[in-house]
């Protein structure tokens, strides 16, 4: 396995490309989806496919390996060496993938196997296409996952997907594709769930193992700002057709299709209130020396009489006025998750905690009529709209749940007229959406599901939002949508925010203060301008450097 990352001999200046898409189109029922395609990709080439959600991107890069199910595919696929891979065999299919052309999935925790070591998962990869033994795949395997920066390869090669972080999750996934060298990577989405750290670090090693071993890679994304400091060349998406393409270099400078300069100039903006509001109301939320633990087994015969735990939030201060926004800013496992959840009344916590000048009442009376009523007052949006939604439950049934435990006194056709109000006020109106009530979240796109989300928050007239990474879902200009629409909530009703998020340029935009928080503690607090712009602390500074150097800012 040591000549497994080795360099391939570098094409010749005159070299055919080593994949020409020739005016392809995909349909699904008959209805075109991908509409004439024709892009080429050079050996050793990083090529960026970009475009936002439903522009016919990755259902392009799928028919690449004909993974799109019954959709009927015309045009051609020239693969150097192969032929068309559209008019292939599947028998000679299968030889294509994972040998020439390997695909890096976006969510490795659904793409992974979790009923087998990662390791082994690897391994199988290495029987299968080099035809290694049991005990020389194990090892191949170990091999590689240390090439893509996996720490301490041997044990995390016993490990399950679960027990991954997610940057370990996805070099996984990269260390399956590389398993048989591939000419060809197609990355889709890589980095949309990661933290801004690990997304620098993923693409960096994406990076570094293209050169070495000289293959080519197309990285499906809709951030454009990304491309900037990763792709060479640059195809631009939208609706199925392709609007623009060119070096990155050309295509920034000087975009020349309107879709691809709205994508470009889609980074948030700043529009919140920044004197405090008037009058000595009580903060919105405050907090000292907060503490939050989790039970944990302790091993031998200890643990037959007493439980250990883990300390995932120690003391935490905090106050958050009204009609502010405070953000909490860490890596995955930091913490503030789990500050969410406590502040949220979720989980049990030590120290002072008070949401709307109330104290939570502690797990012996978790479900009081006091709490109750405190959940009034504290809301949350989550980070999936499509996952935080019943898909069995309709808009009316979705948004006016909280009424019927917070505002039993509304009858039927009062609650449908409250929810049909709150829904107008998010920029959901029955006259753009006919039958909005009685629809399913699945008939609305991610924007649209996320001010859902936001309605079903707000329609009980809470005073915090807690809003968990509510754009890392989103597209950039669905992402700056529905920050807008945070910002003038926030000035209308006189919300105050708990901000979770990795994204430093969100937390620009939206907070007034901010806490960064590691390993569970807070490391730096204060006004979001001296914090982001002097930051103190080293963990801060690596925070913000990796934000401007994975955007260019």
């Amino acid at each position: 396995m040591n000549d497994d990352l080795s360099p391939r001999p570098a094409p010749s200046a005159d070299a055919a490309p080593l994949l020409q898409v020739q005016d392809l189109r995909v349909a699904f029922g008959g209805k075109e989806v991908v509409h004439g395609v024709s892009f080429d990709v050079q050996s050793g080439e990083k090529l960026a496919l970009v475009g936002e959600s439903g522009s016919g991107k990755t259902v392009t890069a799928l028919a690449l390996l004909r993974l799109t199910g019954d959709a009927r595919l015309a045009g051609r696929a020239l693969l150097q060496g192969r032929g068309d891979l559209l008019q292939l065999s599947e028998r000679e299919l299968r030889g294509v993938r994972g040998d020439d052309i390997a695909m890096i999935f976006q969510e490795p925790m659904t793409a992974l196997n979790p009923l087998m070591p990662v390791g082994q998962q690897v391994a199988e990869v290495l029987m299968l296409k080099q035809a290694l033994t049991r005990t020389q795949s194990a090892q191949a395997a170990i091999e590689l996952l240390a090439a893509t920066g996996i720490p301490e390869p041997a044990r995390r090669a016993a490990s399950y997907a679960h027990q991954l972080s997610g940057g370990q999750r996805q070099r996984a996934m990269i260390a399956m594709a590389l398993a048989s060298r591939p000419r060809l990577l197609l990355a889709d989405e890589p980095t949309t769930a990661l933290d801004v750290s690990l997304r620098g670090q993923i693409l960096e090693l994406l990076a570094d193992l293209q050169r070495q071993t000289g293959m080519a890679l197309l990285l499906i994304t809709h951030d454009l700002q990304l491309v900037r400091r990763f792709a060479d060349r640059v195809a631009v998406m939208q609706q199925g057709h392709l609007v623009e393409q060119g070096t990155v270099a050309a295509v920034f400078q000087a975009p020349q299709h309107a879709y691809t300069r709205r994508l470009i100039d889609s980074i948030p903006r700043r529009n919140v209130l920044e004197a405090l509001p008037a009058g000595d109301a009580p903060p919105a939320v405050q907090a000292r020396d907060l503490r939050v633990a989790y039970p944990v087994p302790v091993p031998g015969v200890r643990g037959w009489f007493k439980k250990g735990e883990y300390v995932a939030v120690r003391g935490v201060a905090l106050q958050l006025p009204q009609a502010r926004t405070l953000g909490v800013v860490g890596e995955s496992g930091s913490g503030k998750s789990t500050l969410a959840q406590a502040l949220l009344g979720l989980l049990p916590s030590s120290g002072e905690l008070q949401v709307a000048g109330q104290a939570w009442q502690q797990p012996a009376q978790h479900n009081s009529v006091h709490n109750q009523q405190l959940r009034q007052q504290v809301q949350v949006v989550f980070q999936d709209p499509f996952s935080s939604l019943s898909p069995r439950m309709t808009v009316a049934e979705i948004v006016g749940e909280g009424l019927r435990v917070h505002a039993p006194q509304l009858d039927a056709q009062a609650q449908r007229e409250r929810v049909r109000d709150m829904l107008a006020e998010v920029g959901l109106e029955e006259a753009q959406f006919p039958g909005l009530l009685d629809r399913y979240p699945h008939e609305f796109s991610g924007g649209q599901r996320q001010r859902l989300a936001i309605a079903r928050a707000l329609i009980v007239q809470p005073r915090v939002l807690v809003l968990d990474e509510p754009t890392s879902a989103l597209d950039v200009t669905i992402q700056q949508q529905v920050l807008a629409l945070l910002q003038r909530l926030q000035k209308e009703r006189a919300l105050a925010y708990v901000l979770i998020t990795h994204d430093v340029a969100v937390v620009r935009a939206m907070a007034h203060d901010v806490i960064v928080m590691k390993d569970g503690e807070v490391v730096e607090a204060g006004p979001v301008q001296q914090v982001l712009q002097a930051p103190r602390h080293t963990y801060t500074r690596q925070l913000v450097d990796a934000a401007a150097e994975l955007h260019g800012v």
